[in-house]
C-alpha cells in the first residue's frame, strides 16, 4: 500500500470497508457470480454502514464525505466482489451525484435521500442500441405535455436495471439541436410505460443486472427534469467524469484480489522441491503486477483529491480509469499464468477477475474515449 497519508476518519473507512468485505462479501462471492444471484442483502447492509451515498450531505441522508474516502471503500469491496463495486459505484457516482449537484432541493428531498441512504437503489440511463458513446444519436424522446413529459424509446445496457427504483434517464428534447438538445429526468421505475427487457448474460460482473428498458408513452412530471431543458449533455459528462474514477477503483481492487491470491497461490504450489515463489521469473511477473497496480491507485487518488478541491480533473480521471482498467487486465491474465491450469477452472477465482476486469476497459467510456479525453486535454495544454 502507499505510504501517501490518510486522515484518520479515511483509514477507518478503508478498514471498516475491508472488514466488511472480508467477512461479508467475499464469502459468497463466487456462489453469486455462478447462480447470477443479485446481492440484495449484501447492498442493504452496504446502505446501513453509509456506503450507498458516500459523497452526499447528511442532510439528504448520505455519509458527508470527501470522494477519496469514497474510492478507499470502493476498492476494497471491489477486491472482494467487483459486481457489489458496480451496484454500489453505480448508486454513488452515477445518479447520486448528478442529482446533488444539479436537483432542486425538492428533486433531493424527494430522491436523493432515499437513494444516498440505500433505501431505494438507482441507475443511469444514457446508452442505446445505436447511441453508446455517441450520445448525439440519441433516439429516445420526450415531448413535452402540459405538466409532463412522454417518454418513448430503448435504453440498453443499463446496470441495475431490473432492481432500480429511480432512474436518471437521457431523452432528445428537441432533436434538431443533436447533442445541445438532449435533457435528463429522474424517473420512477414503477411508472407506467416503463418496461423492463432482457437481462444479457454477461462475461463477468454476473451478479449485477444489466437491462434493456423501453419506455412506451411514459408519462415523467415536468418537475422531475434535472437542470434545464439541454442540460442533459452537459449533466452526462460531468457525471462521467466523476463515475470515471469509481470504475478506476474498481479497476485497481480486482487487480489487488488477483495479486494477493496469486502470491499466496505461489507460496504454496510447489515445483521441483521448492515453491514457485522462489522462481525468479514468477517473481517479475509480481514485481511488474505490484508495481502497475500501486501506479494505477496512486492516479485514483489523484484524481479524487483534485475533485476534492475543485479542480478540473477530467484528464486525470480518464488517466486513472484507463491506466486501472488496462492495469485489471494485465494483471488478471498473469494472475492466470501464475495458477497454471488450477488458474483457467472455476475452483480458483482469479479466472472471475479476470473476466470482471474486463469490463473496466468498457462501461463510462471505452479506453479508446479515454485516450481521445487525455490527447484532447494534452494537445491543449502544450503550446
Amino acid at each position: 500500500m502507499s505510504i501517501v497519508s490518510l486522515s484518520e476518519v479515511q483509514e477507518m473507512v478503508q478498514n471498516t470497508a475491508r472488514e466488511f468485505t472480508n467477512n461479508e462479501i467475499k464469502p459468497v462471492a463466487s456462489i453469486n457470480d455462478k447462480e447470477h444471484s443479485f446481492p440484495e442483502d449484501i447492498i442493504r447492509k452496504l446502505g446501513e454502514l453509509g456506503f450507498m451515498g458516500m459523497a452526499v450531505p447528511e442532510q439528504y441522508g448520505g455519509s458527508g464525505l470527501d470522494y477519496l474516502s469514497y474510492m478507499l471503500a470502493l476498492e476494497e469491496i471491489c477486491r472482494g466482489c467487483a459486481s457489489t463495486g458496480t451496484i454500489m459505484s453505480v448508486n454513488n457516482s452515477l445518479i447520486c451525484a448528478p442529482i446533488n449537484t444539479f436537483g432542486t432541493e425538492v428533486q433531493k428531498k424527494s430522491f436523493l435521500t432515499e437513494l444516498a441512504s440505500g433505501k431505494k437503489l438507482g441507475c443511469f440511463m444514457l446508452s442505446e442500441p445505436e447511441a453508446g458513446s455517441d450520445a448525439a444519436s440519441m433516439r429516445t424522446t420526450a415531448v413535452l405535455n402540459g405538466d409532463h413529459y412522454l417518454f418513448n424509446g430503448t435504453k440498453s445496457w443499463i446496470t441495475n436495471g431490473a432492481e432500480a427504483d429511480f432512474a436518471i434517464v437521457f431523452a432528445s428534447t428537441d432533436k434538431s439541436l443533436k447533442h445541445k438538445g438532449v435533457s435528463a429526468f429522474i424517473v420512477n421505475m414503477k411508472t407506467p410505460g416503463v418496461k423492463i427487457g432482457k437481462l444479457e448474460d454477461k462475461l463477468g460482473i454476473r451478479a449485477t443486472s444489466t437491462a434493456q428498458i423501453f419506455f412506451e408513452d411514459c408519462k415523467v412530471p415536468s418537475e422531475n427534469l434535472l437542470g434545464n431543458e439541454g442540460d442533459g449533455f452537459k449533466i452526462a459528462l460531468n457525471t462521467l467524469d466523476g463515475g470515471r474514477i469509481g470504475i478506476a477503483a474498481q479497476a485497481v481492487g480486482i487487480a489487488q484480489a488477483a495479486l494477493e491470491d496469486s502470491v499466496i497461490y505461489a507460496k504454496e504450489r510447489k515445483a521441483f522441491g521448492n515453491p514457485i515463489s522462489d522462481f525468479q521469473g514468477l517473481q517479475f511477473m509480481i514485481a511488474d503486477m505490484a508495481t502497475r497496480i500501486e501506479a494505477s491507485r496512486l492516479l485514483v487518488w489523484q484524481a479524487s483529491v483534485m475533485k476534492d478541491k475543485g479542480m478540473k480533473y477530467g484528464k486525470q480521471s480518464a488517466m486513472a480509469k484507463l491506466f486501472a482498467a488496462e492495469t485489471a487486465m494485465w494483471v488478471t491474465t498473469k494472475a492466470i499464468q501464475i495458477h497454471g491450469g488450477y488458474g483457467y477452472t472455476t475452483d480458483y477465482p482469479v479466472e472471475r477477475y479476470f473476466r470482471d476486469a474486463k469490463i473496466t476497459e468498457i462501461y463510462e467510456g471505452t479506453s479508446e474515449v479515454q485516450r481521445i479525453v487525455i490527447a484532447r486535454e494534452t494537445l491543449k495544454e502544450i503550446q
